[in-house]
């Protein structure tokens, strides 16, 4: 297909498949995790952009997806990524379960600043994460900006102790992370920059300001591999490669995104399949040993079958799908 090339809606729905996963714990707010698979020249490939996001944003997830579905994956420089694990906003004494579902990993990134619990939930969960992976283990937080840039300063300090790898999106706003960068700079605690890249107009304005010290890639929502390489390359800075919470072939994509980035100095958020309850494959993208290969992922008919989202959503999802479809032709 050329480069800039759409193809037509009905080539998509045709082997459409909407799917509703149960999560083990609950994760983002969401007990299941939706999404449609279809099946382009390359490979089935994942459109699964979260639900309350306009068609606006939603149309550049698409655009990712037909770009893994229908164009050949750029030259890789890896074929095993090294990942994280990734634990939600869980008591205590739930953090050795969570781990137990990522074996070999030596890096947890950990949720926090969830709007129902307090700092000091989050002080104890991230104790019982550094007490499990031992001194040697990597910690890092993602807070989703959910701290403001006072707050954001006040949980760095408490939480500093735990020897952090760096803190995630603490803040909503590139001004509000560039302040708190320079607030805690003594710290050498680095910033990294999620949100403020995936969900900008701009996903380069977070780098040109100043306000992060690495960046959160993801390649759904920056409109697919090549354009997420574009934005490593023009950014500059050091990068993880993330998910979305993806079924395994959603970390598919992720996973080829990161065999070609150039230099991949942090374990990528690759390994949340282990957050599924169920997946799509018989041969799901789990961590092993503390990495996930680069390949692409053959979903079971009979999982499609047995994980089908109901009537009602599955003509939810496929409409948003034709509508995000038009919005990319007007996009030309």
């Amino acid at each position: 297909m050329p480069e800039n090339a759409l193809p037509p809606v009905a080539d998509l729905l045709e082997t459409a498949r909407v799917v509703a996963l149960p999560l083990v714990t609950r994760f983002r707010g969401i007990d299941l995790r939706e999404a449609v698979l279809f099946e382009g020249p390359e490979g089935w490939t994942e459109f699964s952009p979260f639900a309350e996001y306009d068609d606006d944003e939603a149309a550049t997830w698409l655009e990712a997806s037909i770009d893994f579905g229908w164009r050949p994956t750029p030259p890789t420089l890896r074929d095993r990524i090294p990942v994280n694990a990734t634990v939600p906003a869980v008591d205590a004494d739930s953090v050795a379960a969570v781990l137990a579902r990522f074996p070999g990993c030596r890096t947890a990134k950990v949720k926090v600043a969830a709007r129902d619990q307090t700092l000091a939930q989050d002080v104890a969960r991230v104790r019982a994460v550094r007490e499990a992976l031992g001194p040697e283990g990597r910690v890092r937080l993602d807070a989703n900006g959910g701290w403001n840039v006072d707050e954001a300063e006040h949980a760095i300090h408490a939480l500093a102790e735990f020897d952090l790898e760096y803190v995630e999106q603490p803040c909503a706003s590139v001004p509000e992370l560039a302040e708190i960068r320079r607030r805690t700079g003594y710290m050498d605690i680095p910033i990294a920059a999620d949100e403020s890249v995936r969900r900008a107009t701009d996903p380069l304005a977070v780098a040109e300001a100043g306000a992060a010290d690495l960046l959160v890639i993801k390649a759904q929502p920056l409109g697919g591999i090549r354009r997420a390489l574009a934005v490593v390359g023009a950014a500059g800075l050091p990068v993880t490669v993330s998910s979305a919470l993806d079924t395994s072939v959603g970390l598919a994509m992720g996973a080829a995104l990161a065999a070609a980035v150039p230099a991949l100095d942090y374990d990528c958020g690759l390994g949340t399949a282990s957050l599924l309850a169920a997946d799509v494959s018989r041969d799901p993208l789990r961590p092993e040993d503390g990495s996930v290969p680069v390949r692409r992922i053959l979903p079971d008919p009979a999982l499609l079958d047995r994980f089908a989202a109901d009537g009602d959503r599955t003509a939810w999802w496929l409409a948003r799908l034709e509508r995000c479809h038009a919005l990319l032709s007007e996009r030309g």
